[in-house]
């Protein structure tokens, strides 16, 4: 910074332009993957060969985008505090642009498969750098809001695309009406980050320049015992099983995408089984998205005054409650209803998570903690697939699979609520013998 450019500010309203941006930015992010949410797996068998019952290999291409998308939320953490922000975001751009044609073109599920390993690098580069550069240029006090802004612009492109391909599955057949619409999201994504996003680098080491200078009122609970800039193990440690809270928080995420993992691959082949059409199984699907994400500017917002622990606590019990309903009863109703529930349950988990991990690592490291948060979160995805492809096929029935993620979300927020504190600064403050680089 030359002594004539003014200091970065933090803030919503301060860096509205920015937000503005990557509020797109994750809508184009939801949108991408939202295309393989509704159609891919209710045409499995009809569009792309996949045999009658095949739940392992019907959940595999979430096991493979859960892999592929946990090592690159890790490894974007680091690269983004190495080379910035934006030019993370711009290669996680670059990995997409195959993903429609592949789609297009596939003869087999394999295809699908090798298509959803760039859109595992796509989702894991693109959707950690949105909330990555929104906690940069933000207060601490907006953390619980940016990220349900964050989250909500990206599932709601996650609705709005399951929504949208059915329709134009319909009028255009599935294969034309996914590149189509793909390759107008892919291109829309890679030519706005150049000419539209900046690095938001610069305002995370003003935030940590300003902490040291004058600490701030209520200190944040920072971990103990690591260096002002600790390795990337060291952070993988604290963040994994060193510290109890971070740890619980870890395995609350893991667990939730359990209930995404389901939604992609087997609500829509449940629905589908049960007579449902296409455009209903979007809709049906859609309202779990528009909930979750229509939601998160509440939730979000909520948990800037009341804090994250019970947000986070209910929402992996509502969640799981939803999830049960879905099994449960019967009819598009009901079914709507029980997607809502989850969504819900979700919208007061999803950001405040990860608006928890914020609260509580230092602005120097916090990039490297999210991307490790988000590694083990969307691990998830691979775990949670496997182990719902497993149920429902020792027992022949997608509603296992239904009963093993419920059961999983309830216990998980029972080690939440365990292992777990209030993480909010205002309302856990650190104690005088904590210091930031203790």
């Amino acid at each position: 910074m030359t002594p004539n450019t003014p200091p970065l500010r933090h803030g919503l309203r301060e860096n509205l332009d920015q937000v503005i941006h990557q509020l797109i930015q994750v809508m184009l992010v939801g949108l991408a993957i939202g295309m393989t949410r509704t159609v891919v797996p209710a045409l499995a068998e009809s569009e792309f060969g996949l045999a009658r019952g095949s739940f392992l290999l019907l959940t595999s291409f979430v096991v493979v985008f859960g892999l592929v998308k946990a090592v690159m939320n890790f490894v974007a953490g680091s690269w983004s505090e190495r080379i910035g922000r934006k030019r993370v975001l711009l290669w996680g751009w670059v990995a997409a642009l195959p993903i429609p044609v592949m789609i297009w073109a596939a003869p087999d599920w394999n295809w699908i498969v090798a298509a959803t390993v760039l859109l595992g690098i796509n989702q894991g580069l693109c959707w950690s750098m949105t909330q990555t550069a929104k906690l940069d240029i933000t207060r601490a006090e907006e953390r619980g809001l940016t990220m349900g802004l964050n989250e909500f612009s990206g599932y709601v492109g996650v609705a709005l695309a399951g929504i949208l391909t059915a329709y134009a599955a319909e009028w255009l057949g599935a294969r034309t009406g996914l590149l189509l619409f793909g390759l107008a999201v892919v291109l829309s994504g890679l030519l706005l980050t150049v000419i539209g996003v900046r690095d938001t680098r610069a305002w995370a080491r003003a935030e940590s320049a300003a902490h040291k200078a004058a600490p701030p009122a209520n200190l944040p609970r920072y971990p103990q015992g690591l260096p002002a800039s600790p390795t990337t193990a060291q952070v993988f440690a604290v963040m994994s099983w060193r510290d109890p809270r971070l740890f619980a928080i870890s395995q609350a995420g893991l667990v939730e995408k359990f209930v995404d993992a389901l939604v992609w691959a087997l609500f829509p082949v449940f629905l589908a089984g049960r007579g449902a059409g296409l455009t209903e199984v979007g809709w049906i699907v859609g309202t779990y998205g528009f909930v979750w994400g229509g939601s998160q500017l509440v939730t979000g917002r909520l948990s800037d005054r009341v804090g994250r622990f019970w947000p986070n606590v209910l929402g992996m019990w509502i969640c799981g409650a939803g999830v049960a309903m879905v099994v449960l009863g019967q009819g598009v109703a009901w079914w709507s209803v029980s997607a809502g529930i989850t969504g819900l349950g979700m919208a007061l988990l999803y950001p405040n998570l990860s608006a928890a991990v914020a609260d509580i690592t230092p602005p120097e490291w916090r990039g490297s903690a999210i991307g490790i948060y988000r590694f083990w979160r969307d691990l998830g995805y691979a775990i949670g697939a496997l182990g719902l492809g497993l149920a429902a096929s020792l027992t022949g029935a997608a509603e296992a699979a239904f009963w093993f993620v419920a059961l999983s979300m309830f216990v998980s927020g029972g080690l939440l609520f365990w292992l777990s504190e209030e993480t909010h600064p205002r309302l856990n403050p650190a104690k005088p013998s904590e210091t930031l680089d203790a």
